[in-house]
């Protein structure tokens, strides 16, 4: 059997709602629509076509574009109702549950259609901790407090750590079963929540520090992998380009993929080869242009296996697919 792919971040319904990208069309059809600066690099056929068995896909809301909670409540729902519509049309399928996974990878060998997982992407649009639990309701299973600072957490850039508020949402998710990303959460606010959640956690979307470029605290530094050890927790590799290599910018070529590799090597050197995994934000505001050399897209991907060898399988989705049969609820 083919190895399902797994991506555990991609923002499909912003992108749709917010750029206005019709993620329905083959990706040579998106790309030839779109005239932004940079080219797509996602649609849903290409997840299809690749061989994506499922992908974390994301509420996110700008704060800046959002600056309320009430405002962000809503344009999280509005993304809730795009998947939700593209589930209808038979374009994806989004799964809450252990059971609903399974039914899903026994029909994706068949039919191909990708299974989304929902993460909220910084908790600003649940306007109270106890809202959690509605947004459980509506299928959300994965949640980080933090995007850049909110009144939950400090995020990236900042240097808060979690706010009463931020506790409650914890205590809140934990009740809920919703899992806890630690992607993106300030280093006070990453060991507080740490310490302070006792239930699935995962870091959907981040690189090692010590190889990495972009914001001081947006990637991982040795302290916070080690003490990820017990929790069973799974880290995601960005496939942009500033992230694996600090040096590189856009006139500059594409590092190669043993970039990538250097980034999982450092991770899997603390926390052990089954706790890394992909995370790709490969539709997350820098293009195609922006992906190391080889990769263009999802169909791509196949191109890291001769560089991981025997742990190939694991790192392209057996490792978040054994991740989400322990941290999903059964039913």
């Amino acid at each position: 059997m083919e190895t399902p792919l797994v991506d555990a971040h991609l923002d499909l319904a912003y992108n749709a709602i917010e750029f206005g990208w019709d993620l329905t069309l083959p990706l040579p059809a998106l790309r030839a629509r779109e005239r932004r600066p940079y080219r797509p690099s996602v649609s849903l056929p290409e997840l299809a076509a690749a061989g994506v068995a499922v992908a974390f896909a994301t509420l996110f809301v700008d704060p800046e574009r959002y600056p309320s909670p009430e405002l962000a409540h809503r344009a999280a729902l509005a993304q809730l109702d795009r998947y939700r519509r593209w589930r209808d049309e038979g374009r994806v399928r989004l799964i809450g549950s252990r059971g609903e996974l399974r039914r899903h990878l026994e029909a994706w060998e068949a039919d191909r259609i990708p299974g989304l997982v929902l993460l909220m992407e910084g908790a600003e649009p649940v306007r109270r901790p106890e809202e959690v639990a509605f947004w459980a309701q509506a299928g959300v299973r994965l949640l980080g407090p933090a995007w850049k600072d909110t009144r939950y957490a400090g995020g990236t850039g900042g240097r808060a750590g979690l706010s009463p508020a931020g506790r409650e949402l914890l205590a809140a998710m934990a009740e809920a079963r919703v899992a806890l990303d630690l992607a993106h959460l300030s280093e006070a606010a990453y060991f507080e929540a740490l310490s302070a959640f006792s239930g699935p956690v995962l870091v959907s979307h981040a690189n090692f520090r010590p190889l990495a470029g972009g914001p001081a605290n947006r990637h991982l530094s040795r302290a916070q992998l080690e003490a990820l050890a017990g929790r069973g927790a799974v880290v995601g590799i960005v496939l942009y380009n500033r992230f694996l290599d600090p040096a590189w910018d856009r006139e500059k070529p594409a590092p190669p993929l043993e970039r990538v590799l250097e980034h999982l090597e450092a991770v899997a050197g603390i926390l052990g080869w089954e706790a890394v995994g992909i995370g790709s934000d490969m539709d997350g505001g820098f293009g195609a242009e922006s992906l190391p050399a080889g990769i263009r897209s999802h169909k791509d991907w196949p191109a890291l296996a001769p560089l991981l060898g025997p742990h190939a399988p694991g790192v392209l989705g057996e490792n978040w697919l054994r991740w989400l049969f322990r941290a999903l609820p059964e039913s």
